[in-house]
């Protein structure tokens, strides 16, 4: 199973959100590039970032940064990133910083069709972002009308699913495994979780999570909860 150690960006910095909360910041440094570069010296195969003001705004005011990352992270670990990416233009734009698979959520979930045209170009994640089983649009800040079981049978061409509940993400409480579960074998597409992951023993419980490909893991990884090479490890003990 692949850890995804995530880098939220907000204004150029290194940050984190409580529940989506955009008022609910905390801040973890000024350097993405290095923090990324610090992933990948520690074992990471793969590196999540998101664009939390293009999540907000639509307006791509990070891709400089997203491009640097993408560039120092080439022939090391590939970079997934999503927030804001709304059209097929955005997907090859990242496709030339260097971005190996994109995230689009509300996008996805408003046109399913962009997805099929999006995976053209690279692979798409579809972020399934859900507060009590519906799906939630607009960088977390309203609901839409679509539950998230129903999501899972929209998006034939989609590479991975990144599962995210809200109301975890950032608590450090622990994933919903239950929710997981029935998620995973409610379609054949791989699933990456994301939120409330806080200690080794919650890895290790997803690690068990059958469709599970890998985990989001943020928060906890900063408050060095754990190191990215324990979390790693914790991963490579699921029995699969």
């Amino acid at each position: 199973m692949i850890l995804y150690p995530a880098i939220d960006i907000r204004g150029g910095s290194v940050v984190r959100l409580r529940q989506g909360d955009y008022e609910d910041e905390t801040i973890y440094g000024d350097d993405p590039v290095a923090v990324a570069v610090a992933f990948a010296d520690a074992g990471a195969t793969w590196v999540h970032m998101v664009d939390l003001d293009a999540a907000r705004s639509g307006d791509p005011t990070n891709r400089d940064i997203i491009t640097s990352v993408a560039r120092a992270l080439r022939g090391r670990a590939q970079l997934q990133v999503g927030g804001g990416v709304r059209s097929v233009a955005d997907v090859q734009q990242l496709a030339s910083a260097g971005v190996a698979r994109v995230v689009m959520g509300s996008a996805a979930v408003e046109n399913p069709e962009l997805v099929r045209e999006a995976s053209a170009v690279l692979p798409v994640a579809v972020g399934l972002d859900h507060r009590d089983g519906v799906v939630a649009v607009h960088g977390w800040t309203a609901a839409s009308e679509l539950s998230l079981m129903n999501a899972l049978g929209m998006f034939a061409t989609a590479d991975v699913f990144v599962i995210t509940d809200i109301s975890r993400d950032g608590m450090l409480v622990g994933p919903d495994i239950e929710g997981l579960g029935t998620a995973a074998r409610a379609t054949k597409t791989p699933i990456i979780a994301s939120g409330g992951v806080g200690t080794l023993e919650h890895l290790r419980e997803l690690a068990n999570v059958t469709n599970l490909q890998g985990v989001i893991a943020g928060k906890a990884i900063y408050e060095r909860r754990f190191s990215v090479q324990e979390a790693i490890q914790a991963l490579s003990g699921g029995v699969r």
